[in-house]
């Protein structure tokens, strides 16, 4: 079993998780808001009291940790951080229960777009800006950001990335892990100060633009208005929101070969070429459902291509009550719920490239019928794939229907309607946050029972790490080893 050495990794990132508390702290301490502000300083003081004792004894003490303890850790440092993340909402003195304020917390670093607090706009401001800080900091992936910093105590890392980061490939851009994950956030902070600087020009304030920026880039949706974006009644800000969710939804990888100006690389891309067509196909068929319906190509447009982007991306961002929408609009949106955003990105979902694989893998099924001696093989990015591939892929996307079967299960046992215990499940599986029915961008998730919103928390974690990072830990087979 796990030493307690071990877990330094897990107090370090608890201690990032914790210092990002002072941001709010200070805005609290500058309204002069007491309470608040406690809110903040005796969390963030007590991980201190543990993180900093912690990182003086150890600080010359190289850790070294196995295949296995690389995925408890993970495990446990997520956990950790939705547990210690939820309590500037329970102690903000505005009735937040500590099951809301979990599921709040678990909302934020599982990037998930959803919420169970009737009022947002009564929520003090300080409050908000920790609501999405931790969507921001869950999108990269606290444990990523820690990779970047962990050389400095002495541990190494690459266990942990390869737990924690999305997608059936962990590629690394650079030889080193940590330079890697340092790129990755140059370009993560750049795609935020460049929406930032757009919001600001849409005519939000600095508070909402930095507020909204934060968790987009993340894919996370939030809004500091009841209305979401739909408050702003923007076409500007509709259609930034739109570009840069689906930019966010891409393998960040692609980005750093665009920096080094590989375009062939980029444009080879079997992923980022069926993400691009999946999102312009179901613009255009929600866009023309709804020309009827908005008496307008160009607001249909808006509102179609929003929608689209935002449960592609799983953002779940909502300017539109698109259960009043055309059947067909509702199907699109629908299909989209089983897609997600690309490996490598800050999406959720099953990510795109595992159905290009398995679509690809379909295809040659059908040859091998045609020419029984045949070879075939999957071909992604102009290359031969390895075969090991599929099997992984094919693998996951079963767990992953599995999951949604037993949380709808577990939500139907529980009281929700069939139809909507299956939209929710999907929407927390897939951190996307919204869905159809009770989960239905007119609702939220403060009506579940409290034992269900535990649950979809931990859903959403399980979501967050690509179910195999946390559903192994119950294979017996595995600490075998």
């Amino acid at each position: 079993m796990i030493r307690v050495l071990h877990l330094r990794p897990v107090i370090f990132v608890l201690g990032i998780a914790a210092l990002a508390m002072i941001f709010p702290l200070i805005y609290a301490l500058a309204l002069d808001d007491r309470i608040v502000a406690r809110a903040f300083y005796l969390p963030l003081g007590a991980v201190l009291l543990v993180v900093l004792p912690a990182a003086f004894v150890t600080r010359k003490r190289p850790v070294r940790f196995s295949y296995n303890d690389g995925f408890l850790l993970v495990f446990l440092a997520w956990v950790f951080c939705c547990l210690l993340g939820a309590f500037p909402y329970y102690l903000s003195g505005r009735g937040i229960s500590f099951c809301d304020a979990v599921f709040e917390s678990s909302c934020g670093f599982a990037t998930t777009g959803a919420t169970a607090i009737g009022n947002i706009e009564a929520l003090p401001r300080p409050l908000l800006l920790w609501r999405s800080l931790t969507h921001w900091f869950g999108g990269m992936g606290i444990v990523l950001l820690t990779v970047a910093l962990l050389p400095l105590f002495g541990v190494g890392a690459f266990q942990l990335v390869k737990a924690e980061v999305p997608g059936p490939d962990k590629e690394r851009v650079t030889p080193k892990i940590t330079h890697t994950a340092k790129i990755l956030w140059f370009f993560y902070l750049g795609l935020t100060a460049a929406l930032f600087l757009f919001y600001r020009i849409g005519g939000m304030d600095w508070f909402d633009a930095l507020c909204h920026a934060l968790p987009m880039i993340a894919t996370g949706g939030i809004s500091t208005k009841n209305a979401g974006l739909s408050f702003y009644n923007s076409a500007f800000i509709d259609g930034v929101s739109a570009a840069f969710m689906l930019l966010s939804g891409l393998n960040f990888n692609l980005y750093y070969r665009l920096s080094r100006l590989k375009f062939r690389e980029v444009c080879a891309n079997s992923e980022g070429r069926a993400y691009f067509s999946i999102f312009i196909i179901a613009a255009v068929l929600i866009t023309v459902a709804l020309v009827p319906h908005y008496g307008s190509v160009g607001r249909a447009l808006r509102y179609g291509s929003f929608q689209a982007a935002s449960v592609l991306s799983t953002s779940g961002s909502v300017i539109a009550d698109y259960e009043a929408w055309p059947v067909l609009a509702q199907a699109v949106l629908f299909a989209l719920m089983f897609v997600g955003g690309c490996s490598g990105s800050t999406a959720g979902g099953i990510k795109v490239i595992r159905h290009v694989v398995l679509w690809k893998q379909v295809g040659n099924e059908f040859m091998r019928i045609a020419y029984p001696q045949g070879i075939f093989s999957v071909r992604l990015n102009r290359k031969v794939g390895r075969k090991d591939v599929v099997y992984g892929v094919a693998g996951f996307v079963c767990i992953y229907a599995f999951t949604v079967f037993i949380t709808a299960l577990v939500s139907a046992a529980l009281g929700v309607d069939v139809f909507s215990s299956f939209c929710t499940a999907l929407a927390v599986t897939g951190n996307i946050g919204i869905g159809f029915g009770a989960s239905g961008p007119a609702s939220n998730y403060g009506a579940f029972p409290a034992a269900l919103k535990y649950f979809y928390s931990f859903i959403m974690l399980a979501g967050r790490l690509e179910l195999w990072t946390v559903l192994i830990l119950f294979v017996p087979e595995f600490w075998r080893k």
